[in-house]
């Protein structure tokens, strides 16, 4: 990531602070927002028989924030805190804070309805809300937060491509696959129980989250220690994107090194590896739906990584992967492995493992330094 981006507190499972760079600053959504908004009050004008430039500055100065809000813009520590609350407790606080917003919102509309335009004979009349209003607000952010934490369940790209059946009938198509495996899990289990390891994990799948946003990749599955993360390959070749999302990965780990130690008594560190190439991609089940990839591509990239854990890797990339990238970002090393026979496959698949200057991992490396300053 850039070095001058923004940076930012972002509170992750177990009371974790990311303070590394905020996604990129998307300006267009501050006016798509308003926008939005205003067609909503539009419809509720409609609907309601009020006069459209009334309930159009409502529905914009209502709307907006709403937006903004589920769009990581606006109070994005309270929204990250929120969305790992159980259901009930998630379902109440978002209709809490759509309440809080609506009401500023609505005293915000009329102000400007008041002093620009003279339609409330004074202030305190121009800031309340009709009944329909209030009702008609609230329901549909009630569905929003219903909407948004089916989202949040199955994944935001998942939950597109199922409304829109991209995936209805089965198309093939070439994508990259990361199978991104926590290192010592089994171990720490072994130590601190099952219902710690499971905080553990928790903890490390969600700081996973936002390098994966960052990347405009998908976390498709969860497997045990393991989360599959997948890109189009037109995404996931952009600058390199899916090598960086592990590397920014370890970054946010790495960053929080000492709250790690404090909360788990250790850095967490993991091994990865990347492959590329064509699969199948389809709409599965009836009751519960899910996309799901079938080819050999998915089992290579599950094969690569037992050779990343075998040769005592991080992070292995296939040469098929590596020759679509291009230019790597800075500070990278490649190291060509050569060619590896690998169970399932005729050839044998030219490897190679990544890494900083260094030759460590990030999250190596700040396992390293917390030592060494505890010593």
């Amino acid at each position: 990531m850039p070095a001058d981006a923004p940076a930012a507190g972002r509170v992750l499972s177990g009371g974790l602070v990311y303070h590394g760079p905020m996604p990129p600053f998307r300006a267009g959504f501050w006016i798509v927002a308003p926008v939005i908004g205003m067609l909503a009050g539009l419809l509720y004008g409609l609907i309601f028989d009020v006069e459209l430039l009334v309930s159009g500055i409502r529905g914009a100065f209502i709307g907006a924030p709403v937006l903004l809000y589920e769009r990581g813009l606006l109070f994005q520590t309270w929204r990250d805190l929120i969305r790992r609350a159980a259901t009930p407790i998630f379902v109440a606080a978002t209709l809490a804070t759509y309440i809080a917003m609506i009401a500023a919102g609505n005293a915000g509309a009329g102000t400007v309805l008041h002093h620009a335009f003279g339609y409330m004979p004074n202030p305190r009349v121009a800031m309340l809300m009709s009944d329909a209003g209030l009702a008609y607000a609230l329901g549909i952010s009630a569905l929003s937060a219903f909407v948004f934490r089916v989202r949040d369940l199955i994944g935001p790209r998942v939950f597109a491509n199922l409304l829109i059946g991209r995936y209805h009938r089965p198309i093939s198509e070439e994508r990259i696959f990361l199978f991104l495996d926590v290192a010592g899990s089994t171990r720490f289990a072994e130590q601190h129980g099952d219902l710690a390891a499971q905080r553990y994990l928790g903890a490390i799948f969600s700081a996973l989250a936002l390098p994966v946003h960052r990347s405009r990749g998908s976390i498709d599955d969860y497997v045990g220690d393991m989360a599959l993360v997948s890109w189009t390959m037109e995404r996931g070749t952009r600058d390199a994107a899916c090598l960086r999302c592990v590397f920014d990965f370890a970054q946010v780990i790495a960053d929080d090194a000492k709250r790690w130690v404090a909360e788990f008594g250790q850095v967490p560190d993991f091994r990865a590896a990347l492959h590329c190439g064509s699969v199948v991609t389809a709409e599965i089940g009836l009751e519960r739906h899910k996309i799901a990839y079938f080819g050999d591509t998915l089992n290579t990239t599950s094969r690569l990584e037992s050779v990343a854990k075998e040769l005592g890797i991080s992070i292995l990339i296939s040469g098929d992967l590596l020759d679509r990238l291009g230019t790597l970002p800075g500070g990278i090393v490649v190291e060509d492995l050569g060619s590896r026979a690998v169970r399932g496959r005729h050839e044998p698949l030219r490897i190679a493992a990544v890494h900083n200057g260094s030759g460590l991992s990030p999250t190596k490396q700040a396992s390293a330094m917390h030592s060494a300053e505890s010593g």
